[in-house]
């Protein structure tokens, strides 16, 4: 247990050594993390060395002090080009939600999760949920399936692993098997469904988006009440739903 503590209070040092390399404008000196950290300076030498290995920070070689590295640029790109996306789809999500009147979702993989980046409520979800930075099952949700589903064979099973298959209604299905089956019909169809898999009461549908490489990067989903979103509804929204996956990959350089 101790150990453990220990383990989290090196992380919480070195996340605070970025921090103030981050806030300053010019290099800080050993002496100078450790003070604000309230360690030894050895202490500070070794997580700047460990923060130096990963390239999170660089040292001047004349000044000795510690700078922000260029490996931090590499973590960052991740972040932006989900920034890129939310950007580049928001008009896209506005119309939808505007046309179907029900709340559109945008999420990607994180993990062995589905993470929602942005959302758009329509009129008719003046009580909706916000789902924005939720993550949620891949296998009991319509985002979560699209992008399962676009994954290798090898990486559905390292996923579906991971996560496991949790009931969290009498509708979910909680075998490889099922999900596997269901997941191969996704990419056929071009489009995945979720009906009171993840809520009681709650379906939606999803379809996914392509980057420039033809790469699936996120999923484009709508949701809402069964008593609304009906199969028969569903069926209706799926071209609109697809076409603004279509848009929105467009935006990202994906062409058919």
């Amino acid at each position: 247990m101790t150990s453990g503590l220990n383990g989290i209070q090196s992380v919480d040092r070195a996340v605070s050594v970025l921090e103030i390399l981050a806030r300053a404008s010019e290099g800080v000196g050993v002496g100078e993390i450790a003070a604000e950290l309230g360690v030894h300076k050895s202490t500070a030498s070794r997580l700047l060395s460990v923060l130096e290995e990963r390239d999170l920070v660089e040292q001047d070689g004349e000044r000795g002090k510690y700078s922000l590295g260029f490996g931090v640029l590499r973590l960052a790109s991740a972040v932006l080009g989900r920034l890129d996306l939310v950007g580049r789809a928001r008009d896209v999500l506005q119309d939808v939600a505007a046309t179907v009147g029900e709340t559109v979702n945008i999420a990607v993989l994180r993990s062995h999760w589905a993470v929602n980046v942005d959302q758009v409520r329509g009129p008719a979800a003046v009580a909706a949920q916000n789902w924005t930075g939720q993550l949620t099952p891949l296998h009991a949700t319509s985002s979560g399936k699209v992008l399962l589903a676009h994954e290798s064979t090898t990486s559905r099973s390292r996923l579906i692993a991971a996560a496991g298959l949790a009931r969290f209604t009498r509708h979910t299905h909680t075998t490889a098997a099922a999900v596997l089956a269901e997941l191969d019909r996704i990419v056929e169809v071009g489009y995945a469904v979720a009906l009171e898999e993840y809520e009681d009461g709650l379906n939606a549908v999803a379809a996914p988006i392509r980057d420039h490489t033809r790469a699936v990067i996120a999923s484009i989903s709508v949701s809402a009440p069964a008593f609304r979103l009906d199969l028969a509804r569903i069926e209706e929204i799926v071209p609109e739903l697809q076409d603004a996956a279509r848009r929105v990959s467009e935006r990202l350089g994906h062409l058919d």
